[in-house]
């Protein structure tokens, strides 16, 4: 959800001054040949064509770190979430490093809000990005009734006036756009949790298999509502060009949008992504059954596809592999690297995730670091790899750990 910005169009000269340096210096990186060449590599590597293996590091909570608040320079509330935005691309421009372009775009999201699914649960912690718990609201299928899909209220007046402002005050600079960013996965499992509650599917999997696949098939039902709606009013945007897609990885590819597109992003002009990290605990069977069975229709509609995230997927392989237009595949620190490189070979994306714990440190182990990236390009030798260092919950107060990771990766792909 996009929250309204609640001042007015009206910027402080200092704010205005702040952004106006920062998006031009982005501007500066983004126009260097070196951005141009990560953005043939991705092209290439999104084909599935021989190159070397690319690296992305997502700092994530991490950059809190690297940017504190306290650092931040504008006062508006607005402006400093723009700043932070900005200053992320410079980082990303001059210090990380790894192959992530830097484009002359600067992104307006579409404020709205998304309502439930006809039942809310309620959330015990969760305070500075923490784990929480929480009561799932369903406990009797015999309330399903109560369940309603969930719908999307736009405030459109609002999301203009943004990109208005963000054009007023570097518009010269970067190019402004309003794009929707309306999901991260189209997995069914994390409605279905968040309903009826973690374990609970695990017993329902055995007392109630009927009902399950009843609620499955209504949580399916909803998502296809969305894209439904979403598609026809126009609302969707391409993901093909430095668009984060899937669990890692950029979108870069000529085989989308489709030949017959006409200007109106439909699905199937777009990756799509789906996962299923909950269901770690029950077997390929079950999964099939009770999970992919309802997933598959939603990632039939786009034109490539990317599965996983932490889940391991190596016992699962056989299930997954029948998405269509499949393309990205996540390697998680759980899954059978060996196996995977074996089953997926130069045919798919292998998105490996290395271990995120080797950032926490206050120090990073370069050695140990070393070691295991170059076991891991062994592993994976003549696969089509990348490299995606993310859930970076903390970075021990450290930036110059993502930087130093980031240098190892590379020189070792150097050697390797």
């Amino acid at each position: 959800m996009c929250k309204p910005w609640e001042g007015d169009l009206t910027v402080k000269g200092k704010d205005a001054s702040i952004l106006r340096s920062l998006a031009g210096q982005v501007a500066e990186i983004a126009a260097r040949p070196l951005e141009e060449e990560k953005r043939k590599l991705w092209f290439a590597h999104n084909a599935l064509e021989k190159v070397r293996p690319l690296v992305f590091c997502d700092p994530e909570n991490g950059w809190n770190e690297i940017f504190p608040k306290e650092s931040l320079l504008c006062e508006d509330p607005l402006m400093r979430q723009w700043e932070m935005r900005l200053r992320k691309e410079i980082f990303w421009g001059t210090q990380m490093n790894d192959d992530r372009d830097i484009e002359p775009y600067f992104y307006i999201g579409y404020v709205y809000k998304r309502s439930n699914w006809g039942m809310e649960e309620v959330r015990e912690g969760g305070g500075n990005g923490g784990s929480y718990r929480w009561k799932a609201p369903l406990t009797d299928f015999k309330d399903m009734d109560k369940l309603r899909f969930p719908t999307l209220s736009i405030n459109f007046a609002e999301t203009e006036r943004q990109a208005a402002l963000a054009s007023e005050l570097f518009g010269d600079l970067l190019k402004v756009e309003i794009r929707g960013s309306w999901f991260w996965s189209l997995g069914v499992v994390r409605p279905l949790v968040y309903i009826r509650g973690l374990e609970q599917i695990l017993y329902d999997i055995y007392d109630y298999p009927d009902e399950l696949k009843q609620l499955m098939a209504f949580i399916r039902d909803g998502l296809m509502a969305e894209l439904d709606y979403l598609e026809e009013n126009g609302l969707l945007s391409l993901n093909n060009r430095g668009h984060y897609v899937g669990s890692g990885g950029f979108g870069y590819t000529n085989q989308l949008p489709g030949p017959d597109f006409d200007g109106k992003v439909r699905t199937m002009d777009m990756w799509g992504f789906a996962e299923s990290q909950e269901t770690v605990g029950i077997s390929p069977d079950a999964f099939e059954e009770f999970v992919f069975t309802y997933e598959l229709p939603l990632l039939s509609r786009f034109g490539l596809n990317c599965y996983g995230c932490c889940e391991p997927l190596n016992l699962r392989w056989d299930i997954v592999k029948k998405t269509p237009n499949l393309r990205r595949v996540s390697v998680s620190p759980w899954a059978d690297r060996v196996a995977m490189a074996d089953k997926l070979k130069d045919k798919y994306i292998y998105s490996y995730k290395p271990v995120p714990t080797d950032l926490a440190m206050p120090s990073l182990d370069h050695e140990h670091v070393r070691k295991g990236l170059r076991q891991a390009l062994s592993d994976t030798k003549g696969c089509c790899l990348e490299i995606i260092m993310k859930d970076n919950h903390t970075i021990g107060n450290n930036p110059q750990n993502v930087i130093d990771w980031c240098r190892i990766a590379r020189e070792e792909i150097e050697n390797m």
